[in-house]
């Protein structure tokens, strides 16, 4: 089996929210910033880029995985969450290498190939 983990540089999770759901994401964010080591990414009230709903993106080194996901498995307060490895390739992450806790969410991929095409 080879070794692809030394291409991943970082995970993202992006945790998505609506008007009443907010406060929840408000909460999931606060656990996350005290108790990790994470960069928290700014409030997107509408959709952007390829997620279909209001988030934020908290990103994380290879060494949280295994203390920032079983957090969010357990504390995501119902909400769907997307997490993806950043390996360089933007389609593959958010596709392929992706996993979802809660419903997974139909993503703009398109938005993410013409990004690459440019």
């Amino acid at each position: 089996m080879q070794d692809d983990t030394v291409k991943i540089t970082g995970f993202h999770a992006h945790i998505y929210f609506d008007t009443t759901t907010r406060e929840a994401a408000a909460h999931i964010r606060e656990g996350l910033g005290a108790d990790f080591n994470v960069q928290l990414g700014r409030w997107h009230e509408q959709p952007i880029g390829p997620h279909p709903k209001a988030m934020y993106q908290v990103a994380f080194s290879p060494e949280q995985f295994g203390k920032v996901v079983p957090w969010l498995m357990l504390n995501r307060e119902g909400l769907d969450i997307l997490i993806h490895p950043t390996t360089g390739d933007d389609v593959a992450d958010h596709t392929d290498h992706s996993l979802w806790l809660g419903k997974k969410l139909e993503l703009n991929i398109e938005f993410l190939r013409q990004v690459r095409a440019t």
